[in-house]
Formats: structure tokens, sequence, C-alpha cells
């Protein structure tokens, strides 16, 4: 592969890890580059998930105090997140390329509207009659959620950490630092069992994906800075308006 469009990907990869440490949905960055390499949607999707996981491993580490004080409900909710992941990977590896292609500008229009809702749907907790009524109280609702945004994100992934902070916001209300912690280490799983399926049977493109993760770590250090400095909101927004532009390209220009 050309140097040239490994520095567009490194670039790419960088902005997404930044992103995801300020506001989330980073994969909305990644994705549409490596398409825009030269990947099909589909091997696309699976080096980018690849690529990406580094980077939120960094990031649940930093929440090491937070987790350990829900620790009963992110292990309990680690068991859906794995098996849905596990199941939205083989869905994934079943799906052909054509089929892919089609859904692709559904999946990145839907992980852009939820991205813009989710302050929204956090306000939703105070409304919620299902919600948890403690710390270590887990609705049953709650492990349906969960797994299946393990399905979502073992499928897809864009938009994984926001359809997860929305749900938990909702059935298990918190204050921002242990959802956010929850919410982290629990996408690092769904993620983690993906990058596993999709190194021993996907279509990995390794180099383009070990030149991305070492981009996605240093870019999420650089965001947690970032984080400091830019309203969250603003950067939430210019992400949607990109991944509108994209789910719309790619459905109107296939």
């Amino acid at each position: 592969m050309d140097l040239l469009p490994l520095v567009l990907l490194f670039a790419a990869a960088f902005a997404a890890g930044a992103v995801n440490a300020v506001a989330g949905g980073g994969t909305l960055i990644t994705f549409p580059s490596l398409i825009a390499s030269g990947l099909t949607p589909k091997f696309a999707n699976v080096t980018s998930t690849v690529a990406i996981w580094p980077g939120t491993v960094g990031g649940s580490l930093a929440y090491r105090r937070e987790i350990g004080d829900r620790r009963k409900r992110t292990t309990a909710l680690a068991i859906p997140s794995l098996l849905g992941a596990l199941v939205g990977s083989i869905l994934l590896l079943q799906t052909s390329d054509q089929l892919f292609k089609a859904i692709v500008p559904y999946l990145i229009i839907f992980a852009s509207l939820l991205l813009a809702a989710n302050s929204r749907l956090s306000k939703l907790a105070t409304r919620a009659g299902v919600a948890a009524t403690h710390a270590d109280h887990i609705p049953p609702g709650m492990y349906i959620a969960i797994f299946c945004c393990g399905i979502y994100g073992g499928y897809f992934g864009a938009g994984l950490g926001i359809m997860t902070l929305a749900f938990m916001s909702i059935l298990a209300p918190d204050d921002i630092q242990h959802s956010n912690a929850v919410k982290g280490i629990l996408a690092m799983l769904m993620n983690g069992v993906a990058v596993v399926i999709f190194s021993v049977f996907g279509p990995v493109q390794w180099l383009q994906a070990a030149v991305m993760a070492v981009a996605a770590i240093a870019g999420g250090y650089v965001g947690v800075a970032l984080a400091r400095r830019v309203p969250a909101g603003k950067l939430r927004m210019g992400i949607v308006a990109w991944g509108l532009i994209i789910g719309l390209k790619y459905l109107l220009f296939p």
C-alpha cells in the first residue's frame, strides 16, 4: 500500500481516538476513511473495529476507581455484553458484501441520529418507571438492552458507546462518571469479542489496522486534554453532521 493513504488513515484514526475520548462516535471517521482508501464496506468495518479497540482499553483503565465502585453491576452486565457481541460478530461474517453494503447507510444514519439524541435520551432517566433503584440493582430490561447493544456492537459498532450510555441512563440512572466507566468497559468487552472473532475468521487488513491502532491510542491521550477545552456538545454535533453526510452519500450514491 502507498504511503499517502496510510498517512491519511493515521490522521483519521488519530482524530477518531481524540473524538472518542471527548464525545464518542470516532468510528464514524475511521469507517468511511477506510472505504475511501479502497476497502469494501465489510472489510472496512472489520478493520476499523480491530484498529480502534486498543484505544478503548486505555480509556477504560482511566476509570479504574469508578469501575470498582460499580463492580457488581459491571460484572453482571459483562455476560450479556459478551454473548451479544458474539452473536453480532457471527452475523456480520455471515452477511454478504452486497447485503452489508446495502445496510451500511442506514446503520451510519442510525448511529448519527442516536448520537444527536443522546442528551434527550439521558433526560428520560427521570421519567423511567423501570429504572434501577440503587447502585447494585439491575432491572431485567437492562440485561436485554445490553445484549442488544452487544449484537449491534459486534455487527457494526459505530455509535455503540452512545447507545449503551443511553440505555444505562434510562434503565440505570447514575452520575455521569460512573455511567461512563461502566459503559466504557462494557463497550471494550463487546468490541474485544469482535476483535477476536474478526482476527481469526474475518478479513482484517492488518497493515491498515496496525497503523490506525497506534494513531487511535495517541489520539485518545490528546482527547483527554481536549475534553477540558472543547465543549463535548459542539464536537458531538460536528460528528453527527459528518455521519449524516456520509450516510446520505452512501445511500444516494452507493
